[in-house]
């Protein structure tokens, strides 16, 4: 490591096309806060109209750089007006163009889908757009963020996995650029000393070329979006055995982002994080270039300082990036393991776990039911594909594999529930979690021990539990942004936190439950005890009740958690005139906004009461 931080690199990013991530990328809320958005992209990779012209300012003896004829306006980049939705962008990337490929080939796999489509077109016309420091030098720039000039593009060079891919270009006629003035001979010279050979990235194919063209402009812009939302330039530093899987994250990451599900001033200061490191990160790689044999003394110090700086950006993005980055702070590891689907054959099976099959076990199936037998309920697990039923015998289970369900199945106990014993693996922070779009676990005991978090975690898509006894240590169910629960005839006991956890945006139906003795903190954290249901309220989760029994919780039956801001404004605005509200007038409030459907439910016996409110201070920057 105290050798390779003083070994140059290549300047340019991966891929090696000219985009960052400025703030003109970044569409204003109204509260000004930002967030990513695909339609408003730097003006660097997408600009949608000739970019204003510019003329260079003498060079300091106050001469004219060059006495050379006016260039021409650029005509336009091609621009596609398809938008594209988070499930589209996993297919392409996931599924198409990464499937089983770590992150250090990633940069073959792009390759590999830009050249499958080259194939179709050799030649067509394009804007170059490279940075200003590569043409410009002792010139009043401003705040040009490129230099583009209208070239002739031939792949034919592409053929072979030389990364980043280039291509070969020529200066177009006619002489076209977004600088006025620029010499011609000066970008001749420029081209000369690159061989005329540029990153494929750097063109951007212009408009009224054909079909072929504008489908090789959109797998560039495939491959830009890659390399500015989805790939890090620590991963192929680290070991990823689902790299597929980590990109769905970022894509949905990146989602978040844009629809505000991650709070604007959250994004915003994660984007200029990311921004920072990136800088960084730059600043140390021209640094090292500088630096000829032997470092001396003073230039070690001052890389390893560098380093060090974008070490830690680096740490914190990861952290962010691999924790649940929302407004009340990171949550829980992702899942990375991705989704099966069902069998190429289509069939289904019925996977049996005991350590000895009787002819009784399954004399209720009927004659065309697939049956494959485990000894173990990870082996079954691990052999389920979306739509299959796993049936449990009687005894006592352990299984990594259900922290990390991604295909719709079913888990469900033969005979009493508290006769089929799943137990948590102390090493893991999850028990059971599930993002698959549809999972019921039925007639079952889950005894948690050791994991840190929540007994059950829905991390998107819609999880059942149908006649289960949950055992808690840490959290019980806890419902994230957009999943949804269905829980009928369960009890759970002894969470440390609240016994259902609803966060923003999520939905649960909780039918005759019993939900007991959760919070159980220590006396002197009481005052934030979350009582047997927690709800958070930004944006509104939805909640039905039925028939629940609540009761000897510590803290409220259901306890809604509110920013202690929420009603700030309306207060200093009323109380002059009404007075100080009382809490009643909160819950209230709270009640009339929040979508509860609760009807028949015994609450009793909760240190606080039924229902209340809980004010607490969120993160807002």
């Amino acid at each position: 490591v105290s050798r390779s931080i003083f070994k140059s690199e290549p300047t340019q990013a991966r891929g090696s096309h000219t985009s960052t991530i400025p703030n003109s990328e970044v569409p204003s809320y109204d509260d000004g806060s930002t967030s990513f958005s695909a339609a408003d992209a730097p003006q660097i990779v997408r600009n949608k109209v000739p970019m204003r012209r510019k003329l260079l300012a003498p060079n300091p003896d106050s001469e004219e750089p060059f006495d050379a004829k006016e260039a021409q306006v650029l005509p336009q980049i091609f621009i596609s007006n398809k938008t594209y939705t988070y499930d589209e962008r996993v297919a392409l990337f996931c599924d198409h163009i990464i499937g089983q490929c770590s992150a250090e080939d990633a940069d073959e796999a792009i390759s590999f889908y830009i050249i499958e489509k080259l194939a179709s077109k050799r030649t067509w016309t394009a804007v170059w757009k490279t940075s200003p420091e590569v043409l410009l030098v002792n010139c009043d720039i401003g705040d040009l963020p490129f230099v583009g000039v209208l070239v002739d593009v031939n792949c034919t060079p592409c053929e072979g996995k030389s990364l980043p891919l280039r291509v070969s270009i020529s200066v177009a006629e006619p002489y076209s650029s977004n600088i006025a003035n620029l010499p011609r001979e000066l970008v001749e010279d420029v081209l000369r000393e690159h061989d005329y050979s540029v990153p494929i990235l750097d063109v951007y194919p212009i408009q009224g070329m054909g079909a072929d063209v504008d489908n090789i402009a959109e797998y560039l812009e495939h491959a830009r979006f890659f390399y500015d939302f989805l790939w890090r330039d620590w991963d192929d530093e680290e070991e990823c055995d689902e790299y597929a899987g980590l990109i769905e994250k970022r894509i949905q990451l990146y989602y978040d982002i844009q629809d505000g599900t991650i709070p604007g001033p959250i994004s915003e200061r994660y984007r200029k994080t990311l921004e920072e490191y990136r800088s960084k990160r730059l600043d140390l790689t021209k640094f090292q270039t500088k630096i000829r044999g032997e470092a001396l003394p003073g230039e070690a110090v001052e890389c390893w300082k560098k380093y060090y700086e974008m070490s830690m950006l680096c740490g914190l993005l990861k952290f962010w990036e691999d924790l649940r980055l929302r407004s009340h702070g990171p949550f829980y590891p992702r899942i990375y393991k991705r989704r099966k689907g069902q069998r190429t054959s289509g069939r289904i099976v019925t996977h049996i776990v005991a350590q000895i099959m009787t002819t009784d076990m399954i004399k209720n199936f009927s004659a065309d039911t697939l049956i494959q037998q485990h000894d173990s309920l990870s082996a079954a697990l691990d052999s389920c594909f979306s739509g299959d039923t796993v049936v449990v015998f009687p005894g006592e289970y352990h299984a990594v594999a259900l922290a990390s369900l991604t295909d719709d199945i079913t888990i469900k106990g033969e005979g009493e529930r508290k006769e089929v014993l799943f137990y948590s693996d102390p090493s893991h922070d999850n028990f059971v979690a599930s993002k698959a779009s549809k999972v019921m676990l039925m007639n079952l005991t889950l005894v948690q021990h050791g994991t840190c978090d929540g007994i059950v975690v829905v991390e998107s898509g819609q999880l059942t539990l149908d006649n289960c006894v949950l055992k808690c240590q840490g959290t019980g169910v806890c419902v994230l942004t957009g999943a949804s629960l269905v829980m009928k005839n369960c009890e759970i006991s002894g969470a440390k936190g609240a016994g259902v956890e609803l966060y923003p945006g999520s939905i649960a139906e909780l039918h005759r439950n019993e939900i007991h003795h959760c919070s159980n903190q220590l006396a002197k954290d009481s005052k934030g005890s979350q009582g047997g249901i927690n709800l958070k309220v930004l944006p509104q989760p939805q909640l039905k009740l039925t028939d629940n029994h609540i009761h000897d919780n510590h803290g409220y039956g259901v306890t809604i958690l509110v920013p202690d801001n929420l009603y700030k404004a309306s207060e200093d605005l009323e109380q002059t005139a009404s007075g100080d509200k009382n809490e009643t007038d909160y819950l209230s409030k709270a009640l009339q906004k929040l979508s509860l459907e609760i009807t028949t439910n015994k609450l009793e016996s909760n240190t606080k009461g039924d229902i209340g409110l809980l004010r607490k201070m969120w993160v807002n920057s």
